[in-house]
């Protein structure tokens, strides 16, 4: 299973987990979170840089994937993926670096995923 396949069926089988106890606070707070990511005065693509950039600092690798994820998303380069990183390890200082090596690994992993074709389905298997 890949990184990236990995982290996202982690991620949503947790969440749906943490849905189903249905508290309202979480729920509230979860919601929050998925309306401050959409567009408003900053279009998804700035907020994503903002998100990356800011959990770098914090250094929440789980946090750094998942805006990682909806960069690529968004279309970011790798040179605006690499200035965002240069951001993050500037504010930061160098206990940013270790978890400017896993972005690196996952950014490289978005791409490899998202260039390697989909096996088969299994109606195409016998032919």
């Amino acid at each position: 299973m890949s990184l990236v396949t990995e982290f996202n069926d982690y991620r949503s089988r947790m969440n749906e987990k943490i849905m189903a106890a249905d508290n309202k606070v979480i729920k509230r707070f979860f919601n929050l979170d998925t309306n401050t990511y959409q567009a408003g005065a900053l279009d998804v693509k700035t907020k994503e840089i903002v998100g990356l950039a800011c959990s770098m600092v914090l250094r929440c690798d789980d946090c750094i994937k998942y805006h990682l994820g909806k960069c690529y998303e968004e279309k970011l380069t790798d040179a605006e993926v690499y200035e965002v990183f240069a951001i993050a390890n500037l504010i930061g200082g160098s206990i940013v670096i270790p978890h400017f090596r896993r972005a690196v690994e996952y950014w490289e992993a978005l791409k490899e995923e998202a260039a390697t074709p989909a096996p088969p389905h299994a109606e195409h298997a016998a032919e």
